[in-house]
Formats: C-alpha cells, structure tokens, sequence
C-alpha cells in the first residue's frame, strides 16, 4: 500500500518508489534545530539524533521528550548512552518501537514495512554512509542505526535518516548495506542485523504538552544517581589517561565519544529541554539550565584538554581542576 504523494503518482500510472515521508527530499530537508552546526554538541548518538530527526519530520517538537536527560549516569568505562526512553515516545508522539524480525532479506523487510507507512530503523555498517564522508565512510567499520524513508531496488537507491539529516546512498553503497553483495556462503556466516520498526498512530488528542513533560521530567528526576556522576568521572581521569597514552590514537576518540560527547551532549540537551519548560511559564529553573549549560562547554573544553594530555603523555595536566567547570552538585540539588 503506497501513502501520500506517492499514491497520488501511483494512482495516475506514474511509478514510484514508496517512501514513510513522500514529500520529504534529502536535497531540501530542513534538519531540526537541535542539530544545528553552531551548538557546542551538534550531534550527540546513532539513536538520539536519528529519533530528533524523525519527530522532526511528523512536524513535532523533540525537546518536549528531553526530561529524560536529568538521569544519566557514569558507568564506569562509559557515560549512559542516553537514548529517548520508548514510553515517553508513545506518551508524547503516539509512537511505537517494534522489533523487526528480519528472517529473509532487509530489503524485502525494509520495502514492506514503507509500503506500511513504517519507517524501518536498521543497525548497519558506517562504512558504507556517504554522510559520513570523513569519518568512517569507506575508512573504518562502525555499527550505527539508520532510518529508512525510502528504498528504490531498481535504481538500487535509499534515502534514509541519520545522523543530523537526511541523505541518499546508491549503487555499491546500496548493497553491502542491505547485504545484497554477499554470495551464498557469506550470507550463511554473517549474522542479521538488528532492526526495528516505527508504527505512527494519530497524534494524541487533548494532550497538554507542558504538563506531560512536566511529569515526566519529575519522574526521571527521581531515577537520578545517588551520587555525583562527573566527581565518579574524575576520579578516574588520571589512571584513564595513562592507559589511554599506550593505546593506538584512534581509540582516544572513541573513548571520548562515549564519554565527553555522551555528557556534554546530553545536558546540553537538558539545558534545552528546562529552557523550553521555562518559556512555557515553569519557574526555579534558572540555576539549573545555567548548570546544565556549563556542563557542555566545560566538557567540550575538557576534551581538548583530555586529548593534549594523552598525545603528549603529560599526566600532571590533568586533575580535578580540569573539570571543575563540569560541578553539577547545584544542578542535583537545585531542580
């Protein structure tokens, strides 16, 4: 079943490729604010930045859902990976996440779900994502999650969301990551991907936004560690830098994507999300968006500082003062 403009096209002999969002082109698609280029964190995980884009695209308001952020914890080796929470989606969106259980090929899977008006959400390789063409495009192997708004098996073509937009890729591209390029055998070793897929049920009528996030901000708040995270961070800077210092130079930076980008990201994201909150007319929480806002920078800060130490191995550069920019003991104790 084709929705949209491309039933239009269909219905008049015109053949076209389904698509979950038919008017939405990745030549002229207007990414959310949220990822805009002049933010200190313009991009933050795989997931969030793919869910940012895909309530962008129902023309819906992503910072609604960030109350989540006031809860994310150190891990010992990683920041929390903060990830929209699934019933705070179906709550503010009326959206459900469901596994896709693929068990024939993706794209047989992927084409079924858009002709559904579903958007199929796939873990794949980013080596094969021309949007990120300086990173780890046709360079490194890197699993990452897509979203799918249209496929095109005879132009061997997709359009898909990740990342802070929407983009195409075809042709070689097209079919390693659908796995379309393996032979027999290969296709008997290799594992299938884990996917989902995004059911879009009519808004929710009557809801007051304001208040849901409201509530649902209250609720993570109480989720929230027991404990200073950044003060659990820093206690391990000095050691983390001197193994960091014996490792390869490429693996700083993952070590820095799942630490100084998942927190500096997230209360970056806070920040919006109390801000907003305020605007609405909510009070009290001045100290803890300027907090939350001192977080990002400060850790943005900090990674220079982190990098410099571990390329020149000069441990004593960093101690607990490097981040002090980083305290969220008011932010804790303040909302």
């Amino acid at each position: 079943m084709l929705y949209g403009v491309d039933a239009v096209f269909a219905s008049a002999g015109i053949e076209v490729s389904p698509a979950v969002f038919p008017a939405l082109k990745p030549a002229t698609y207007q990414r959310s604010a949220l990822h805009d280029m002049a933010r200190e964190w313009p991009e933050t995980n795989c997931f969030m930045d793919l869910w940012i884009e895909i309530i962008n695209a129902l023309g819906q308001n992503p910072i609604a859902a960030l109350g989540f952020t006031v809860a994310q914890d150190f891990e010992g080796d990683q920041f929390t990976f903060f990830k929209f929470p699934p019933e705070d989606l179906a709550l503010l969106y009326s959206t459900k996440i469901l596994e896709l259980a693929i068990y024939d090929s993706v794209e047989s899977h992927a084409i079924e779900q858009i002709g559904r008006g579903r958007l199929p959400a796939i873990e794949v390789d980013g080596f094969y994502l021309p949007d990120t063409k300086g990173l780890s495009y046709r360079f490194e192997h890197t699993k990452t999650m897509i979203g799918i708004n249209r496929l095109d098996p005879v132009l061997r073509r997709m359009e898909y969301f990740h990342n802070a937009g929407l983009f195409t890729l075809e042709g070689e591209d097209y079919d390693a990551i659908l796995g379309n390029n393996l032979d027999a055998a290969a296709k008997a070793a290799t594992l299938f991907p884990y996917g989902e897929f995004i059911k879009f049920d009519a808004p929710p009528k009557g809801l007051d936004l304001r208040q849901t996030a409201v509530s649902l901000l209250c609720k993570h708040l109480a989720t929230r560690p027991l404990y200073n995270p950044v003060k659990a961070f820093q206690a391990r800077i000095r050691d983390t830098v001197q193994s960091l210092s014996q490792r390869e130079p490429a693996f700083f930076h993952k070590y820095a994507f799942n630490t100084c980008r998942q927190l500096g990201a997230n209360f970056e994201l806070l920040a919006d999300h109390l801000a907003w909150l305020t605007k609405l007319g909510e009070t009290g929480l001045d100290q803890a968006i300027v907090a939350s806002k001192a977080i990002a920078t400060g850790t943005k800060t900090f990674q220079f500082q982190f990098a410099r130490a571990v390329a020149r191995k000069k441990f004593e550069a960093i101690d607990a003062q490097s981040i002090r920019s980083l305290n969220i003991i008011a932010l804790l104790s303040t909302i």
